[in-house]
């Protein structure tokens, strides 16, 4: 494993805003008093099986072997197992802001040769540009910006040579939480006007839709 220093990342960039960071960083503390460190909970997913659903829907976005994949907004890095269980000679690049998050997935893979993981916002001008891009959770918090949406999927996309992969939520969600939903048509669009070849996959997990972009 590989672990690229917090100084080797310029700090959020304009896309990003450090009280919605702060955010979303007392929003895992809580989870992690309440269901412990390393757990699935402490990230935010409900179910273990809602979170593999979502890694299963990603996963067909290609044939990830032999290429390269940034994990944005990895937490843990539990999608690190899941692909290279997949994929032949997958590089792996995790990046997660939350320290708390980070620390368990460095301590979990210090072993692992394939593994590079990277402390900071995925959004920032000096992420590694990879193959493809896959985003599982890390888009669903609100934001005070509300273009943040449309401008992290266009950064996201910018940074990747073949493909960007995400999810979003649909539906689910009750009145003041954390997570924002989004109307799959809509993203949809706004994906389009980046790129012709767009999919949309809806249907594999209750109030989840999912996007694949290619250049």
């Amino acid at each position: 494993m590989r672990f690229l220093p917090t100084n080797y990342l310029t700090m959020a960039n304009d896309t990003t805003n450090r009280g919605d960071a702060e955010t979303v960083l007392q929003y895992h503390k809580r989870l992690i008093d309440q269901y412990g460190a390393g757990t699935t909970r402490a990230q935010g997913w409900r179910s273990f099986d809602g979170q593999r659903a979502r890694f299963d829907m990603l996963c067909q976005i290609a044939d990830l072997s032999g290429h390269s994949v940034l994990d944005a907004g990895c937490g843990h890095a539990d999608l690190f197992p899941f692909l290279t269980k997949r994929f032949s000679s997958l590089i792996y690049y995790g990046c997660e802001q939350l320290p708390d998050l980070l620390n368990v997935a460095i301590q979990r893979y210090r072993r692992a040769s394939e593994i590079t993981l990277l402390p900071g916002d995925f959004l920032a001008d000096t992420m590694p540009t990879t193959d493809f891009v896959l985003a599982s959770g890390s888009l669903t918090y609100r934001h005070s910006d509300a273009r943040f949406i449309y401008k992290a999927i266009a950064t996201l996309f910018a940074s990747c040579r073949i493909g960007l992969g995400f999810n979003l939520l649909s539906g689910g969600v009750g009145a003041g939480n954390l997570l924002q939903t989004y109307d799959p048509e809509e993203i949809g669009d706004f994906c389009r006007s980046l790129t012709k070849t767009v999919t949309l996959r809806t249907g594999y997990w209750p109030d989840d839709f999912t996007l694949f972009l290619y250049k």
